[in-house]
C-alpha cells in the first residue's frame, strides 16, 4: 500500500474535491490537524462520503443522552472485539482526549471489563459487545439490564446504533486495510 493511500484499494480521491467536501476537509485539518483517513478513503465518491459522514455525525455528534465519551467507548469496545486497527487507534485517541485519562482508551481496547468505568458504562459496553459477538442472542432481559442501569429506550436505541455502525465500519476498514493517521498515535498522551 502506498504511503499516501488510506486503504489498499486503488480508489483515488476526487480531484478536485467538490467545494463542500473541500470545506469539510479544511475544517478537519484546522480542528484535528489532519483529514482522517476514513474520510479520505470515502472521498473517491461524493455520495458515499456524504452518506458516511451524515451517519457518523448523527450517531456520534447529535443530541443523545449518551455522552460523546460513552459513544467513543462503545466504538473502542466494539472495535476491540472486531480487532479493527483503524478504529482502535482513532477512537482510542478520542477516548483519551475526552476522558482526560491517557490509559482509558487502551484499557477499553484490551479488556473493557478491567477499565475504570462506572457500572452504568459497564452495562452499556456489555450490551454493545454482546451485540457485536452474537446480536441474535439479545432478548428482553438484556435490554432490561440497561433499563435497570438507568438507560431509557431511546438510549438503548442509540447504544445499538453506535455499536451497529462500528461493526459495519470495522469490517470495511479491515477488509480494505485502512490505516489510521499517524497523528492519532500521539494524541492525548
Amino acid at each position: 500500500m502506498a504511503e499516501d493511500m488510506p486503504t489498499a484499494l486503488d480508489l483515488p480521491m476526487m480531484d478536485p474535491l467538490p467545494e463542500e467536501t473541500q470545506k469539510y476537509f479544511d475544517i478537519c485539518q484546522e480542528k484535528l490537524g489532519m483529514v482522517p483517513n476514513v474520510l479520505r478513503a470515502y472521498a473517491f465518491n461524493a455520495e458515499k462520503l456524504n452518506s458516511f459522514t451524515a451517519m457518523y455525525n448523527d450517531l456520534m455528534l447529535a443530541d443523545s443522552s449518551l455522552s460523546k465519551l460513552e459513544r467513543e467507548m462503545i466504538a473502542v469496545a466494539v472495535s476491540s472485539v472486531n480487532k479493527c486497527f483503524y478504529c482502535l487507534v482513532a477512537h482510542g485517541a478520542a477516548v483519551r482526549a475526552l476522558s482526560g485519562d491517557p490509559a482509558l482508551g487502551e484499557a477499553i481496547a484490551m479488556n473493557y471489563k478491567v477499565a475504570k468505568i462506572t457500572p452504568t458504562q459497564r452495562a452499556m459496553l456489555d450490551f454493545a459487545v454482546q451485540m457485536t459477538r452474537e446480536s441474535a442472542s439479545i432478548e428482553e432481559a438484556d435490554r432490561q439490564v440497561l433499563r435497570d442501569a438507568g438507560f431509557s429506550d431511546r438510549d438503548i436505541w442509540d447504544i445499538a446504533n453506535v455499536a451497529g455502525f462500528f461493526n459495519m465500519t470495522n469490517r470495511v476498514a479491515s477488509a480494505t486495510d485502512m490505516r489510521p493517521n499517524a497523528e492519532y498515535h500521539a494524541q492525548a498522551r
